[in-house]
């Protein structure tokens, strides 16, 4: 007959299991902490520099007129093509159910409205994510015999786009706008950090996917 664990037998497993969960915890904070830390620093460096294009990354808007959000990408990436980063601008962004038109759409207008020429705008209209816009982009740049590009969105999105360029074999630079609302104040930092912890995990856990956005081809 088998014989019970004894006390000090079942004392060990416990003690073991409490070990191997709290060295899981302490791992996943200490990793979730690291990428925090990569997001932000991510988000302070600017590499403009003489590229190809200049792509700015969609996000929502309203019936035509660029959020908050949008509008602080679309005047960055304005002012970057004006001193003569790239003689292309590459728009992006799909639109959400109910939308009448799509935010490269509202993005292309903008920009024209703003001293780009209408000729110098490429853009895709189908993106309904980071990824989805960022394979077009990268379709784009190929079919025009372009190699590298000057991304412009959020500072705490810019990690995951310049990796998902790279990814693409796009030679990716990250120019972050310094005025966008998810810059207000720590709260909307965090929110937005929060937001592309969990989207950054999701693609590298499965090769491709990304969470769910608040806007179409970027955050939030």
């Amino acid at each position: 007959m088998s014989r019970p664990l004894s006390d000090h037998g079942t004392r060990s497993a416990v003690r073991e299991l409490a070990l191997v969960g709290l060295a899981v915890v302490v791992g996943g904070i200490l990793v979730t902490g690291y990428a925090a830390f990569r997001i932000w620093q991510r988000g302070t460096v600017d590499e403009t520099r003489p590229v190809d294009a200049i792509v700015v990354m969609g996000a929502a808007q309203y019936d035509g007129t660029p959020s908050p959000v949008f509008a602080s990408r679309l005047d960055h990436a304005v002012r970057l093509y004006a001193d003569g980063a790239a003689p292309v601008f590459i728009v992006t962004g799909g639109r959400r159910e109910g939308d009448r038109t799509t935010e490269a759409a509202v993005a292309r207008a903008y920009a024209v409205a703003h001293g780009v020429p209408d000729a110098a705008i490429l853009g895709e209209d189908r993106g309904r994510s980071t990824l989805e816009s960022l394979e077009a982009v990268a379709g784009i740049l190929r079919a025009h015999g372009l190699r590298s590009a000057l991304f412009v969105s959020d500072r705490t999105h810019m990690l995951r786009v310049t990796r998902m360029g790279k990814d693409l074999e796009i030679q990716a630079y990250g120019s972050p706008t310094t005025t966008s609302p998810t810059d207000a104040g720590l709260g909307s930092r965090l929110d937005a950090t929060l937001h592309e912890l969990g989207a950054l995990a999701l693609y590298g856990l499965v090769g491709g996917a990304v969470a769910p956005e608040f806007g179409v081809a970027g955050a939030p």
